[in-house]
């Protein structure tokens, strides 16, 4: 929604000074996207909270008195009475601060379980009481949490670990990109390899040679791409 508006072809002609504050939830933002909805919108103390249907309200949430990187760059701090650990997807173990793993959550906003689905209730929550959310965080000594991906959404290509999110975030610093998606499908050779669909900014032309030398030049991470598909914004 925040992409559409900030794409507007009259956005500039809205006052929108009068705003303050607000909430941005329902989907992982991209930092440049967090960033232009500050500053271009007029939302000083615009808050993110982070949440599943699973664990309402939500889990964490950023404050207006945080620094604006905390604002842009994580989804803030657990609420109150509410418990979040990092921990090692495989083994369970819990992880020290600024290492990646599944974000775990534990408190009264964990739902009782799924309506007559024991055994995928027993799947999300463990038997402490630990809901699994499948997404992979890192937190740091201040409790700062910030999402890296989705844990099912990990493309291993040949061995390497790739996350569609880090690559996406990347993209969006792209002068031309507005919107992307990066997935993972099959390859006989090395399992998988990453994919990305690219909507570009109205009135704005690339192709994906031009995408693959943004990453060459400003990436140190080579990523090699199947194939990457530029379109343009609608203009309905």
């Amino acid at each position: 929604m925040f992409i559409a508006e900030l794409n507007h072809p009259n956005f500039k002609r809205y006052d929108l000074s009068r705003l303050r504050t607000g909430v941005m939830a329902g989907s992982s933002c991209p930092e440049e996207v967090m960033r232009r909805v500050i500053t271009s919108m007029h939302l000083p103390e615009l808050t993110i909270c982070y949440g599943q249907t699973e664990s309402s309200p939500v889990i964490t949430q950023s404050r207006t008195s945080d620094s604006f990187k905390q604002r842009v760059e994580t989804v803030g701090r657990p609420l109150p009475d509410v418990e979040v650990k990092i921990v090692d997807p495989p083994t369970g173990r819990t992880l020290p601060v600024n290492e990646q793993g599944e974000l775990c959550t534990r408190g009264y906003h964990v739902m009782k379980g799924y309506y007559n689905h024991p055994d995928a209730t027993k799947e999300a929550i463990d038997g402490d009481g630990w809901l699994h959310t499948g997404d992979l965080a890192v937190m740091d000594k201040d409790g700062y949490v910030r999402i890296t991906g989705r844990l099912k959404d990990m493309i291993i290509r040949g061995g390497e670990n790739i996350y569609p999110r880090e690559i996406e975030e990347f993209m969006y610093t792209h002068p031309k990109i507005l919107d992307a998606q990066v997935v993972g499908i099959p390859d006989e050779v090395y399992g998988e390899v990453p994919i990305a669909w690219i909507i570009l900014k109205r009135d704005e032309a690339a192709d994906a040679d031009e995408i693959k030398a943004f990453f060459k030049n400003k990436k140190s991470r080579t990523i090699r791409f199947r194939n990457i598909f530029c379109s343009p914004t609608s203009t309905q």
